[in-house]
């Protein structure tokens, strides 16, 4: 059984030893003495010595891992810990999509112009919630033509698109000048931005300059050259990238 490879120190009887763990294709975290994953039994979650001096391999799933076993280096995760954490999912996920984005917005009529005449998508749905006193409003890059007229059709229809804005306005917030939106880009840090693909990204900039959109990053500022980031009304950043120029920028 093919195994990818770390080290770790754990210290035994007051003796350390230094051993390979090993992340097995089949998502068993193990010792390893030679490529088969041999099961072994523990005692207080440290693999015992065998006969011969050696250390058998030791079956674990990863729920039972722990800090010590995928310690972060300092440039973050390795590619082993990754490989140990990501998971085929339950064959009920396989139809699972990402279907919305929801941003809150302080004055609809700005964030439905900047996302449309702008950015260019187009209104899919809105739905209005007045016992609530809200409104929501989808977006995405969809055809307008196919957007059926029947209102339960093109709910139906709206929900199966992929990748939409969700834009959620609570009434009255227009004008409270008290009211604004974190965009998770200063402290206390979080959401960080959507992105944009376009086909050229200095074309897109120069029309967004004309528009006068705030930038956060023009297409040469900085290391990461040719992508950029733009705010929409409310501050959120949006990412501009050209989607093969990213090879030469995450190479």
């Amino acid at each position: 059984m093919q195994c990818f490879r770390t080290t770790t120190y754990f210290r035994l009887q007051s003796t350390p030893f230094l051993t390979s763990y090993s992340i097995c294709h089949t998502g068993a975290f193990c010792l390893q003495t030679g490529r088969n994953c041999i099961p072994h039994t523990t005692r207080f979650g440290l693999p015992r010595l065998a006969e011969a001096g050696r250390f058998m391999c030791q079956s674990r799933s990863l729920h039972d891992l722990n800090q010590t076993d995928l310690k972060m280096t300092d440039q973050g995760l390795t590619d082993e810990a990754v490989a140990a954490a990501c998971k085929d999912g339950n064959p009920i996920t396989k139809d699972f999509m990402m279907q919305q984005t929801m941003l809150r917005v302080k004055d609809p009529v700005k964030s439905l112009d900047f996302y449309t005449r702008i950015l260019g998508m187009s209104l899919l749905q809105k739905f209005d919630f007045p016992s609530m006193r809200f409104s929501l409003y989808f977006l995405g890059f969809e055809d307008k033509k196919e957007i059926p007229s029947d209102v339960k059709e093109r709910t139906a229809w709206t929900f199966s698109r992929r990748a939409t804005i969700e834009l959620t306005h609570n009434w009255g917030s227009e004008t409270d000048d008290s009211q604004s939106y974190h965009n998770g880009n200063s402290d206390p840090r979080g959401f960080g931005h959507i992105g944009i693909a376009v086909p050229d990204v200095y074309a897109a900039c120069k029309l967004f300059e004309e528009q006068g959109v705030t930038f956060v990053k023009k297409p040469d500022d900085g290391k990461m050259k040719g992508l950029a980031f733009v705010q929409d009304p409310d501050g959120y950043w949006i990412e501009i990238l050209s989607p093969n120029n990213m090879v030469s920028i995450t190479s």
